[in-house]
């Protein structure tokens, strides 16, 4: 499926963009199906919140527990200072995960396609497997910001084998945060590995004194909706937050290759789903 330019980038770049892959009703079924898992979500059961900025939220139960289930995250600003939410429930979710690709069936049937297992197999994964799935909202004026990483820290294996699959499912920009990376073709090492213990205590460890790129020295790359950007572990990126009057729905995909070994530290322990 992919050329012989698309894969040297890959490997070059450590990313490839694949422009407007999907249909638009495609993204616009992952888009209903994540508006009807909000609208049954009751936004008084949790007030669990994602962030990359304090790693400290990341040690909640009800985020390390959700590997297996499909739990819905609030936005860092959704709440005022009395604990209540800002605006509607639909526009305080900062994320969906991590198992929609199991346990909802139209998220299962897209994430198992065969594009998206023959891309896998394309970009080198002879057994692809999936660990996680996330829908993003990036909400309006809310949506938070997205620190620097590299996904190997999070989902480290020997060798190294995780891809991301990153899918617009609304128009990405640099007004509404779209994704940026390292725009130099410098490989990283990796520089974090966030760590989960027996006792489900969790460590975010400095592996070396690499700086992460500049945030002025990043290449934005804005999409339009059904663009695929498939990237690897270690490829550095991040997102400003989103300040305009548009969301940035997003769609992803982790996976590895099950003949690596997968770390018994990571955070996500949930059984994979195999692409084959």
């Amino acid at each position: 499926m992919l050329s012989t330019a698309q894969k040297e980038q890959f490997i070059q770049q450590g990313y490839v963009v694949l422009d407007e892959l999907f249909s638009l009703q495609s993204m616009h079924s992952l888009k209903q199906a994540a508006g009807k898992i909000v609208d049954d979500f009751d936004a008084e059961s949790t007030r669990a919140v994602f962030s990359t900025q304090d790693q400290s939220k990341s040690r909640d139960d009800y985020f390390l527990s959700s590997g297996d289930k499909v739990r819905c995250f609030f936005e860092e600003d959704a709440f005022n200072a009395e604990g209540q939410l800002k605006q509607e429930k639909a526009l305080s979710i900062n994320k969906i995960g991590h198992a929609l690709h199991v346990l909802e069936p139209v998220f299962k049937s897209f994430s198992h396609s065969d594009t998206i297992s023959q891309l896998a197999l394309d970009l080198g994964l002879q057994k692809p497997q999936i660990h996680q799935s996330m829908y993003i909202f990036k909400q309006p004026k809310i949506g938070g910001v997205i620190r620097w990483h590299q996904d190997a820290s999070y989902f480290y294996s020997d060798p190294i084998t995780v891809l991301t699959f990153w899918f617009a499912v609304e128009d990405a920009t640099i007004q509404n945060g779209c994704l940026q990376v390292q725009a130099d073709p410098e490989t990283y090492p990796l520089i974090e590995q966030f760590k989960r213990y027996e006792n489900d205590d969790t460590d975010l460890i400095k592996l070396n004194n690499k700086p992460w790129p500049k945030d002025d020295d990043a290449k934005p790359l804005e999409v339009k909706a059904g663009t695929l950007v498939v990237f690897n572990g270690l490829l550095p990126h991040f997102s400003a937050p989103n300040l305009s009057d548009k969301s940035r729905h997003a769609f992803t995909l982790h996976m590895t290759c099950a003949t690596s070994k997968y770390a018994k530290e990571n955070w996500l322990q949930a059984k994979p789903s195999p692409l084959y």
